[in-house]
């Protein structure tokens, strides 16, 4: 990683739990990486577009007393100044940077390929395999039940919420479902917490993709593995989450004997029906 102002600061800043408001505040300074540490609370607003009191809450939310104690501690460890012939790495180089970050830990995760094995027998062993994602969690979801349905006899996709959730666990289970993959990441819904401990009264093994091994999820998850989000921009980015569903799927694959079949017979039908460009 970098040791530019730009990197220093966004060190800073990784970890934190920050609203859109905050994470605005916090790439305006990665934009102004050399200013940031002698910019007042109500230059910093102004640059960000945003309330002094959000720019006190900023602080606070990186575990410092206020903003005073921010700009101490930048003035202290973060940018004096750029150094010769330094090109730093700008706000979004930053995010991309930090998810291949995000991606090099998942890879040392799975040097222990036990977990991600237990979750692939789990998920090929239930008919039907319930799917589960809310709101930002709803595109990995939808993405992994999109492919698996290519190779697993029947996937049943929950990405609603609201009061049939239940509903629809019920009826998978009742169909012969045994365990239910739910993808949760950040923002984390109540509503997603609540369904898995349904679930799991229901007599379901919760498999889970969660962006820690500490989100809200784990208490109600009977295997989870994380799978960090980037959070270097207004909104977080999943690459590691998406790519660690393939993974599932992959192990899913291995799980099932027919497979290769079920792959090979949707290739005919499509090259029958002209489906793809090629």
């Amino acid at each position: 990683m970098s040791d530019s102002p730009a990197a220093r600061l966004q060190q800073l800043f990784e970890g934190h739990r920050l609203t859109p408001t905050q994470r605005r505040i916090a790439h305006s300074m990665v934009r102004q990486a050399v200013d940031a540490p002698f910019l007042s609370s109500v230059e910093l607003a102004e640059l960000a577009g945003v309330s002094q009191p959000s720019v006190t809450r900023f602080a606070v939310a990186l575990g410092f007393d206020g903003y005073p104690a921010l700009r101490r501690h930048l003035r202290e460890v973060a940018p004096g100044g750029r150094a010769e012939g330094e090109t730093p790495y700008n706000e979004y180089q930053q995010a991309v940077r930090g998810e291949i970050e995000n991606l090099r830990r998942l890879a040392e995760l799975l040097a222990d390929p036990a977990p991600v094995e237990r979750a692939g027998k789990l998920l090929a062993g239930s008919r039907p395999l319930p799917v589960l994602g809310l709101r930002a969690a709803s595109s990995q979801a939808r993405g992994f039940a999109y492919f698996a349905a290519k190779v697993h006899p029947d996937v049943r996709l929950l990405d609603e919420g609201g009061t049939m959730l239940p509903d629809r666990i019920d009826t998978a289970r009742g169909a012969g479902a045994s365990a239910l993959l739910c993808f949760a990441l950040p923002r984390h819904p109540k509503e997603v917490v609540d369904a898995l401990a349904y679930a799991r009264s229901a007599g379901l093994t919760v498999v889970t993709v969660a962006d820690s091994a500490f989100a809200p999820v784990a208490a109600h998850s009977d295997l989870l593995i994380p799978a960090a989000v980037g959070t270097g921009l207004a909104f977080d980015t999943a690459c590691a989450p998406m790519l660690l569903g393939r993974v599932l799927l992959e192990a899913m694959c291995d799980g099932l004997p027919d497979a290769q079949a079920r792959l090979e017979e949707f290739d005919a039908r499509a090259a029958a029906r002209g489906l793809f460009v090629e």
